[in-house]
């Protein structure tokens, strides 16, 4: 009896807390996490979305790949065999152009084909209807006996800064491995103290080491950065675009002649769908590529 009433408690509450537009972008954009941080990053917090999502997504992908070499004939291909084919030869014929050390390659084209792929999949949960996914987890919640309103969940990985910059910061260790593979360990290290200023007699040498490894800590965290960052910033973005076209939807809905608005909201989120799909696309492969420009930058000496 205690559960009904707390039920209709809730049902009650839902009905007459209608969000604002302000509290439907807050919602979407809250993680379903072990608490709720504040703006300083607190690395105790963990994003049970973002985890499960990317982990699905990497298994889907692989499972994909498995069943393609499964399947794979020596005859004709048929589509499913031919498209995943294209895919690896793309990614391959890019890291030939890049990574000329073969023996590398035979580890950094697998890497840069599964970063293609997996980001890709992650890219394209913003496809999905917005409330979704969303709706169905608060249907779940409320069934047992919780508050709807919080129940959070996102489901593009790829707009979490912490999956973009842990996969740029994984590149990053691919690229040290490579650095001391390819130069040895003090070979390395004295291209940090020596490059890009080169100097002459041990006062020039010196007097320019300190500046020369600034300048490679920097270099080697910008790169880190803004690679995760730029595919952050995008994703983010189009996420914030799908929930301002869903807002003039149900501005449509909830007022007297807002057919036009409604119309205009789906016109406008089927071009904005159609047009992403080329953003998810191209972002999965700049990822791509600036690691595999990063571990051939790996294997040259300045």
């Amino acid at each position: 009896m205690a559960a009904e009433e707390h039920a209709a408690e809730v049902a009650g509450h839902a009905a007459q807390h209608a969000p604002t537009a302000g509290e439907y972008i807050n919602h979407h954009l809250t993680h379903l996490q072990n608490h709720t941080p504040g703006f300083i990053v607190d690395f105790s917090v963990w994003n049970y979305d973002s985890l499960f999502w990317s982990a699905l997504l990497g298994f889907l992908g692989v499972f994909i790949f498995w069943l393609a070499a499964r399947k794979a004939t020596s005859g004709v291909p048929g589509r499913f065999q031919a498209a995943v084919e294209m895919i690896v030869e793309l990614v391959d014929t890019q890291a030939r152009g890049i990574v000329h050390n073969e023996a590398s390659r035979k580890f950094v084209a697998p890497v840069a084909l599964t970063v293609f792929v997996w980001i890709f999949f992650m890219n394209a949960m913003d496809l999905l209807p917005l409330d979704l996914l969303p709706r169905i987890w608060g249907g779940i919640y409320e069934a047992a006996g919780h508050d709807p309103h919080h129940a959070y969940l996102r489901v593009v990985p790829t707009a979490d800064l912490s999956i973009t910059l842990g996969l740029s910061i994984s590149v990053l260790l691919i690229c040290l491995y490579y650095n001391i593979k390819i130069k040895g360990l003090f070979g390395w290290i004295k291209e940090l103290f020596t490059a890009p200023f080169h100097a002459h007699g041990p006062v020039g040498i010196i007097a320019l080491a300190p500046a020369n490894f600034l300048l490679n800590l920097i270099e080697f965290a910008a790169k880190t950065i803004s690679h995760g960052m730029r595919l952050f910033g995008n994703m983010y973005a189009g996420e914030l675009v799908f929930m301002l076209i869903a807002l003039m939807g149900a501005a449509g809905l909830s007022s007297a002649g807002g057919w036009a608005l409604w119309i205009g909201h789906v016109l406008a989120g089927s071009a904005w769908a159609i047009f992403h799909i080329l953003i998810i696309t191209l972002q999965a492969f700049i990822f791509m590529m600036l690691t595999l420009v990063y571990v051939g930058q790996a294997h040259e000496g300045h």
